[in-house]
C-alpha cells in the first residue's frame, strides 16, 4: 500500500492526525503483513500553536516530534489507517517536560475504570500526544500531581496541570500553590505566571503570600511590566496587593532609576481605591529623598497630600534618619522645619536618630543642645537615648564622660539596662582597667540586671589580656554554674591567654574543653598552641594536638609543620625533623628551602 505524503506546513491536517495514540518506543519503521515499506522522516509539526499567537491553554495542542532511536520513541496509531509508525520523541524542549524516564516510568497512573471501552488493542499501551496522563480522569490526574510535588518535579508538575487544563480538569488548588512556590524559588517565572494563570481561570484564588512571591520574582528579572500586570490582576482573582505588593515594585523602579514612573504608579493605584498605606508612602517619600534629595521629596509630599496620603511623624522620622545618614544635616534641617510647620513635634525617635548620627561623627557640641531641647519637651531623654550616647563616647574613648552620664541616669531614674553596663565594661576593658569592671560587673546582680554571655566575653578577654588567667577561669566557671554557655569567643580568649603566659599545657586542656563540647576551633587557634608547646620542648603534646588537629578536618598550614619541625630539632631529633620535612616537601606542603634549611645548617 502506498504513503501519502503531507507538507510541513498542512500535516497537522492530515485524517490520520486527528487522534494520535502515543506508546513507546522511539524510532521510525513501517511494516504491513510481511512486507517492509521505507518511510521517510517526518518533519517537526506544530498543531496549529505559534508561539506568536496568544490562545487558550485549552485549544492549544503544541506537540513537536523529531526523528530518533526506537529505544525511545512514541507509538503513533493513525486510527484512518491500518498501519503503525514509530516517530522519536520530542525535541529539546519537551525533553524537559516529558522524558521517559521521569514522566512515563515509576509515577504514571493508570485511569480507573470507566464504563467506556477502549477500542485499542489490548497489547498496545495508548498515549495521546500530550503525554502519558490525557486519559486519566481529573482525580487521578491530582493525585500524579500531588506525586510529583511531594518529590520535587515541578517541571513536570507544571507540565501536567497544561494537560489538565486542555482536558477542562481543575487541578487542585493548594498543590497549584506549592508548584507556583517552588517554581519561584528555583527562577521558573515564567512557569510560575502560567501555572497561577491556570489556577486562576479555573477559579482558584491564590493567596498574598504566592502573588508576593511572584511579583518579586518578576521584578528582580527585571520585568516590572509584568508585576504591575500581576498586581492588576490580584483584585480581580479576589486577593488584592498588599503593601509588600506595593513596595517591591516601587523599590525596583527605583533600582532602574524610574524615579518619575514610581511616584505616577503609586498616584494611579491611589486613583484606583488602593488604599493610601502609610507604610508603602513613606518608603516611597524615603526613596525620592535618597536619589532625588530632601527638596523634591517634600514637593512629593505635598502631592500626595491632594491624592489622600497625608504625612505622620512616621514619614518625617524616615526623612531625617535618611538625610542623617548620608551626612546631609542641612537636608535633615530642613525636613524638621517643614515637620515643625505642620503643627507636629519631634518624638523621641526624632532625637535619638539625631543624635546617633551626631555622636558618629563627633559632633559634641550639637549633641549638648539637642538633650537640652530633650530636657525642656515633653520627651526627655530615655534609657536608649543614654545607651547611644555612652556607645558614641565610649567608642571615641571618651570613658570620663560616659561614666557621668551613667551617674546622670540614676539620678534621673533612668535605671540602666544591660546594654549600658556591657558598653560601658566593654570601654574599660579595652583601656586595661579591668579592676573597676570587675567592680561594676559584680554589682550587676545586686540591681536586678542579670548579666548575659557577652558580659562574661567581654571580661574574660579583658582579663586574659592583662594575664591574669586565673580571674578569667573564675569567671568560666561562674558563668557555667549560672547557666550561660560559653561560645567560641569564650575559648578563643582564654586559650590565647595561657600561650601568652606559657601556660601551654592549660591551653591543651582547653582545646580538649572544646572539643568536647563540639565548639569550633581556629586553625590560628592550633597554629598558636602548636607554635607555644614547641617553644617550650614539648614536641610530644604538639604532636598529639596536631592529631587533635587532623581529627577535626582541620588542615595544617605551612606555619604549623615549620613549627613542628622546629621543635623536633630543637629536641635534638635531627634525623627524624629531617625526614619529616622530606615527607611534607614531597607532599608539597612545605617548599624546597624553608627557614627551617638555615636553622639546620
Amino acid at each position: 500500500m502506498g504513503y501519502t505524503v503531507y507538507p510541513q506546513n498542512c500535516i497537522s491536517n492530515a485524517p490520520c492526525f486527528h487522534r494520535l495514540d502515543l506508546c513507546p518506543p522511539n524510532y521510525v519503521n513501517a511494516k504491513q503483513g510481511s512486507g517492509n515499506s521505507s518511510l521517510t522522516s517526518l518533519p517537526a509539526f506544530d498543531y496549529g500553536c505559534s508561539s506568536k499567537n496568544k490562545v487558550r491553554p485549552d485549544l492549544c495542542l503544541h506537540w513537536r516530534v523529531p526523528i530518533g532511536s526506537r529505544r525511545n520513541g512514541f507509538l503513533l496509531k493513525c486510527r484512518g489507517q491500518q498501519r503503525t509508525v514509530f516517530i522519536d520523541k520530542v525535541t529539546e524542549d519537551r525533553k524537559e517536560n516529558w522524558s521517559s524516564e521521569r514522566s512515563v516510568t515509576g509515577v504514571y497512573k493508570k485511569p480507573r475504570e470507566t464504563n467506556m471501552e477502549s477500542k485499542r488493542p489490548p497489547t498496545s499501551l495508548s498515549l495521546s500526544s500530550e503525554g502519558p496522563f490525557i486519559d486519566n480522569d481529573e482525580e487521578s490526574n491530582n493525585d500524579i500531581l500531588h506525586s510529583f510535588c511531594s518529590k520535587g518535579k515541578l517541571m513536570e508538575a507544571s507540565n501536567l496541570i497544561d494537560v489538565m487544563a486542555r482536558r477542562s480538569q481543575i487541578p487542585h488548588f493548594p498543590t497549584c500553590i506549592h508548584i507556583i512556590r517552588g517554581l519561584v524559588k528555583v527562577d521558573r517565572i515564567e512557569k510560575a505566571s502560567k501555572v497561577l494563570r491556570i489556577m486562576v481561570m479555573s477559579g482558584g484564588v491564590p493567596d498574598i503570600i504566592t502573588y508576593n512571591m511572584l511579583v518579586g520574582g518578576l521584578c528582580k528579572k527585571g520585568q516590572v511590566r509584568s508585576a504591575m500586570s500581576v498586581l492588576e490582576d490580584m483584585g480581580l482573582s479576589g486577593c488584592p496587593p498588599d503593601v509588600i505588593t506595593y513596595n517591591t515594585i516601587l523599590r525596583r523602579m527605583f533600582d532602574h532609576g524610574q524615579y518619575d514612573q514610581a511616584i505616577g504608579f503609586w498616584k494611579d493605584q491611589l486613583r484606583k481605591g488602593c488604599p493610601p498605606y502609610l507604610i508603602t508612602y513613606t518608603v516611597l517619600i524615603e526613596l525620592v529623598c535618597r536619589h532625588c534629595g530632601a527638596e523634591r521629596a517634600m514637593e512629593v509630599l505635598e502631592d500626595m497630600s491632594i491624592e489622600g496620603c497625608y504625612p505622620d511623624i512616621v514619614t518625617y522620622n524616615s526623612l531625617v534618619n535618611s538625610t542623617c545618614k548620608e551626612g546631609k544635616y542641612g537636608e535633615t534641617t530642613f525636613v524638621i522645619v517643614k515637620l515643625l510647620s505642620r503643627g507636629m513635634e519631634p518624638n523621641a525617635v526624632t532625637y535619638n536618630t539625631l543624635l546617633h548620627c551626631l555622636c558618629s561623627h563627633g559632633y559634641w557640641d550639637e549633641v549638648d543642645e539637642i538633650l537640652s531641647i530633650m530636657n525642656e519637651t515633653s520627651n526627655p531623654p530615655t534609657v536608649v537615648t543614654y545607651n547611644i550616647l555612652m556607645n558614641g563616647l565610649c567608642k571615641n574613648g571618651l570613658l570620663d564622660r560616659a561614666i557621668d552620664f551613667l551617674d546622670q541616669m540614676v539620678c534621673r531614674d533612668c535605671s540602666p539596662d544591660i546594654i549600658t553596663y556591657n558598653t560601658l565594661l566593654g570601654a574599660l576593658c579595652k583601656e586595661g582597667m579591668t579592676d573597676e569592671a570587675l567592680n561594676i560587673f559584680h554589682t550587676l546582680r545586686n540591681i536586678g540586671c542579670s548579666p548575659v554571655l557577652i558580659t562574661y566575653n567581654t571580661l574574660i578577654d579583658g582579663l586574659a589580656k592583662k594575664g591574669d588567667m586565673e580571674k578569667s577561669m573564675g569567671l568560666y566557671i561562674e558563668m557555667i554554674a549560672n547557666g550561660v554557655i560559653p561560645d567560641d569567643i569564650t575559648y578563643h580568649s582564654l586559650v590565647v591567654g595561657f600561650c601568652r603566659e606559657d601556660l601551654v599545657e592549660e591551653a591543651v586542656e582547653m582545646l580538649k574543653e572544646m572539643g568536647r563540647r563540639n565548639r569550633r576551633i581556629r586553625t590560628s587557634t592550633y597554629s598558636l598552641v602548636i607554635q607555644g608547646l614547641c617553644k617550650n620542648d614539648k614536641v610530644d603534646i604538639a604532636i598529639e594536638v596536631l592529631d587533635m588537629m587532623m581529627y577535626s578536618r582541620c588542615k595544617p598550614n605551612e606555619t604549623i609543620y615549620t613549627a613542628l619541625i622546629k621543635g623536633v630539632v630543637a629536641a635534638g631529633m635531627t634525623e627524624d625533623a629531617t625526614r619529616l620535612h622530606q615527607k611534607l616537601i614531597d607532599r608539597k606542603v612545605l617548599k624546597e628551602e624553608t627557614m627551617l634549611d638555615r636553622h639546620m645548617t
